[in-house]
């Protein structure tokens, strides 16, 4: 039920007002967090969407440990390596950090659209009418043990005429309304929550890994038309849908860049470090001329120092990497045509994240999806580090983003004391101060 949502409680930036926000990128090989002053920009012809213009004024940045395919797997681990890295962007800003927004790609990930309708009786669409046909969207939401991280409206139809972005004002019989859900399991996103309290650090929204990485990548005519954003990162890889402006589309699978050096690592029987070393170094997914003549040293798992290295052709490791990426490719593809969203994304890809910087990867993407391709960094953050300034961080900085763009989803009225779902930190306290006085 939306009620037990855990939809963003984050206030959209104010226009004309500065504000700092602090946003926090838990992945499955990577931590990082960004501290960032938002100030008001001039309408610019690019990136009309954001308000404000993002200055980072703290960044920390670490290894992942005890975390896997954004689930926590041991959270002792996870506390110690979150506390490392906001430690770092607290001390390069000169702040201490109460609360965070935070990245999910846990729990499985999916989206639903959901349709409802009210009637008007001819009379004007007044903004309780609005608030109204997406309570009605409630009851066809998704399963108790789930919870929605994003309810975004995608369109209003009056009468039967789609296409309606701002009802407010106009008369009609009946007025409805198409919301993009984006959930995840209830239990994943617990556990995150757990480990972030154990770190004295609360949860100011809750931001959808696909969604960020578009927020971040994406130009306002390729979001218009029709977009799909791929995110290929360390153990997941995540797909959204951008068309007419909206999301309305978001999947994972639990298949990421860290898979192809487990490839590598097994194949040739080298360790972990030697093959994510010989991925970022040789590693290619397009085969070349000269790729059967071009040798590389490789050092065997227990081989001792004296040892010579063994050699193999750069092809070898073309072959062990491409079927990987193929499979990514193919199952997004897949996923994507049977719910018809290859249509609602026009002729156009978009690839991000780490893993996004293989060689080769745009050609192979080409021909396996049949689409234009190409990859995408992050744009309009000013004050960024070097290291963050390529595709591994398009998560992060896109949750820059998300506070100037939160103002279009749906949020369950305050009135009621449920903020974030019946035993969310809000409902707490307000239990404990019931019971108390």
């Amino acid at each position: 039920m939306m009620t037990d949502a855990m939809t963003s409680r984050l206030r959209p930036v104010q226009p004309g007002k500065t504000t700092l926000v602090a946003v926090l990128d838990i992945g499955s090989t990577k931590i990082c967090c960004i501290i960032a002053r938002l100030s008001p920009r001039a309408e610019g012809k690019s990136l009309r969407g954001r308000t404000h213009q993002a200055e980072v004024i703290g960044f920390g940045y670490g290894p992942s440990h005890g975390v896997k395919s954004g689930v926590v797997t041991d959270i002792e681990k996870a506390e110690h390596a979150i506390r490392t890295v906001v430690g770092m962007a607290e001390r390069a800003a000169g702040l201490t950090l109460e609360s965070v927004l935070v990245n999910v790609t846990a729990g499985r990930l999916s989206s639903e659209t959901f349709s409802a309708a009210v009637s008007l009786d001819g009379q004007e669409v007044e903004r309780s009418d609005i608030t109204r046909v997406l309570k009605a969207v409630n009851s066809r939401s998704v399963r108790p043990e789930r919870s929605i991280i994003h309810a975004l409206p995608i369109g209003y139809a009056l009468d039967g005429q789609k296409g309606i972005r701002d009802p407010n004002g106009m008369v009609g019989e009946k007025l409805g309304v198409d919301v993009a859900v984006v959930s995840a399991e209830t239990l994943a996103m617990r556990n995150l929550e757990l480990v972030l309290h154990r770190c004295h650090l609360q949860i100011e929204a809750l931001v959808a890994t696909p969604y960020a990485s578009g927020l971040a990548t994406l130009v306002d005519d390729e979001a218009q038309l029709g977009v799909a954003c791929i995110d290929f990162g360390g153990a997941t890889t995540t797909v959204s849908v951008f068309n007419d402006g909206h999301m309305v589309y978001a999947d994972a699978i639990a298949i990421g860049g860290h898979h192809l050096t487990l490839d590598i690592a097994r194949q040739l029987s080298v360790s972990v470090a030697d093959a994510e070393r010989l991925k970022t170094l040789h590693g290619s997914v397009l085969p070349g001329q000269a790729d059967e003549r071009e040798m590389i040293s490789i050092q065997p798992v227990g081989a001792s120092h004296d040892e010579a290295p063994g050699q193999i052709p750069r092809a070898v490791l073309t072959r062990i990497m491409r079927p990987r990426i193929e499979e990514i490719l193919t199952a997004i593809r897949d996923r994507m045509q049977a719910t018809g969203m290859m249509d609602v994304c026009g002729r156009r890809f978009v690839l991000t994240g780490g893993a996004s910087e293989m060689t080769g990867l745009p050609e192979v993407a080409r021909r396996t999806l049949a689409r234009n391709v190409r990859n995408g960094r992050p744009m309009g953050i000013a004050g960024l580090p070097e290291i963050a300034k390529g595709a591994a961080f398009a998560t992060v900085t896109g949750m820059l983003v998300y506070p100037q763009v939160c103002g279009q989803e749906y949020v369950e009225p305050r009135g009621r004391g449920k903020l974030i779902g019946s035993d969310g930190y809000f409902a707490r306290v307000g239990n404990w101060l019931r019971s108390s006085f």
